[in-house]
């Protein structure tokens, strides 16, 4: 930016009042991008100030079986002490009973007396240390943990009263850029402060069922775990929690739960010990731009309902099989993904409403959220239909179709009770084998109308070319349960 000023000296047929108002313009611009590009000019004082409440935790296990090592002779006190003692623990041949210990980070809460961590962290051990600022080792007691969040509560005592508290800043504010700085004990060498930037938000890397994560370009190491991530204010807006690493190093590439996701978590977790979520009894998937076209929404959002529970919520609450869920309990369902989270976060027992695109129109319910229990059966078969023999060739689709009989039952190992049209043949190159559908599939509907024979296929097909759409949407039962394509 320094070159705008002889280059705009080099300009002689201007009038030098304009000179002047260029060149002030141009510097107040530059000004401008320098102080949004420039980062805090020391993270120290912020350092200061939340270092004492950052903790590292060890934990160990005692394993039945192996025989020890000789641990290599340290100084005493070396920060290389636990990450040796891990790293020959798990190198140990066959023969006695041996500990195993593991190093993360935590962070202390409420009145000093609770810390948070992940539950990957402590998971198994059979003890824990939390260990302070100051070296000082405290026992720790697990108040409660969750492994689909991978969070976890403990509880300290300190004899010298209350420990130092940080407070939890709302991550839902937090924008892609933003600077962020993390402390944690990366392989075991104690409060380690690094500092980055929010690269991305709402990440799912398939870890679990209500994945949210935030992306930093933090360095995150084995042994940040658990650690916590600090706005500029000071605030715990996440928790980090992995990282993704073709060496096990940091690469700029790590995630922490949003603080939006942990604060209820952990309430629970403090409060009942463990966690309750709501649930619906549906089985759904993407809304896809197709999908989207055939169902008449402007836009590819919300939840498209593949399957509801019998007997579950949902079911209670007449919502169906071809259902769009856009909003639920005044929530707006901006994905597929985002529904799971919603649910969980409501108060069990509780009656919401709940906004579905269903016939080109929106529909009103309310459903009663009951408890999600983990051993809840996700699937339901459906029933009825004695229809027999006729085959057809969709070549729009480029499927052979065929209603279901005795012999093609037993073939493709359907239930008894299954109904639709079964797929016999896929072309290579068609449509729907680009869509994944396979011989065995069953096409339960067509257009969210049931497909009792191979002419209802063909016939929805021949309508929907007619009135100018590019698709049609099935309803599929197979090996991969019920789905909308």
């Amino acid at each position: 930016m320094k070159n705008l000023v002889p280059a705009l000296s080099r300009v002689p047929s201007r009038p030098n009042w304009l000179l002047a108002t260029l060149l002030m313009l141009s510097l107040l611009m530059a000004s401008g991008l320098a102080q949004a590009k420039t980062a805090p000019e020391s993270f120290a004082d912020l350092a200061a100030q939340l270092l004492p409440s950052v903790v590292n935790i060890s934990t160990t296990q005692v394993i039945e079986g192996r025989s020890g090592m000789e641990l290599p002779k340290l100084p005493p006190g070396s920060p290389f002490e636990d990450f040796f003692k891990d790293f020959f623990d798990r190198n140990q041949p066959q023969g006695r009973s041996r500990k195993a210990t593991s190093l993360g980070s935590g962070f202390i809460i409420r009145d000093g007396n609770y810390v948070v961590t992940n539950n990957h962290v402590i998971q198994d051990a059979d003890e824990i240390t939390v260990i302070l600022h100051d070296n000082t080792r405290l026992k720790a007691e697990l108040v409660g943990r969750d492994p689909k969040t991978d969070l976890a509560v403990l509880k300290v005592k300190s004899k010298n009263g209350k420990l130092t508290a940080v407070k939890f800043g709302d991550s839902t504010v937090a924008r892609v850029g933003d600077w962020i700085m993390a402390i944690g004990n990366p392989f075991g060498l104690g409060g380690t402060v690094t500092a980055g930037i929010i690269s991305a938000r709402g990440r799912d890397i398939n870890s679990g069922p209500y994945d949210d994560f935030i992306q930093t370009d933090a360095s995150i190491n084995r042994g940040n775990s658990g650690g916590p991530m600090f706005n500029l204010k000071g605030q715990v807006i996440g928790i980090n929690t992995a990282i993704f690493s073709p060496s096990g190093g940091s690469v700029g590439i790590g995630f922490a739960i949003p603080s939006s996701v942990a604060e209820s978590v952990i309430s629970q977790l403090i409060k009942h010990g463990e966690v309750k979520r709501g649930w619906l009894g549906v089985n759904i998937q993407t809304v896809t731009e197709e999908i989207a076209e055939t169902l008449g929404l402007k836009n590819p959002a919300g939840a498209l309902v593949a399957n509801v529970i019998t007997d579950g919520p949902a079911e209670k609450a007449k919502v169906q099989p071809g259902d769009v869920i856009l909003k639920f309990n005044g929530k707006k369902v901006d994905k597929m993904r985002s529904l799971p989270r919603i649910v969980a976060d409501t108060e069990v027992g509780k009656s919401v409403p709940i906004e579905i695109w269903r016939n080109n129109k929106m529909i009103f319910l309310e459903a009663k959220v009951e408890e999600l229990d983990d051993a809840t059966e996700v699937a339901s078969r459906t029933t009825g239909d004695k229809q027999k023999g006729k085959e057809s060739l969709v070549k729009k689709l480029g499927l052979k179709l065929s209603s279901i009989t005795p012999g093609l039952r037993d073939k493709y190992s359907l239930d008894k009770d299954a109904k639709g049209v079964i797929v016999i043949k896929v072309e290579a190159d068609g449509p729907a084998a680009e869509k994944g559908i396979r011989p065995g599939d069953v096409i339960v509907e067509i257009s969210q109308q049931e497909a009792s024979g191979p002419s209802d296929v063909a016939e929805k097909v021949a309508e929907a070319e007619k009135a100018g759409r590019k698709s049609v949407l099935l309803l599929l039962e197979g090996q991969r349960g019920l789905r909308f394509v």
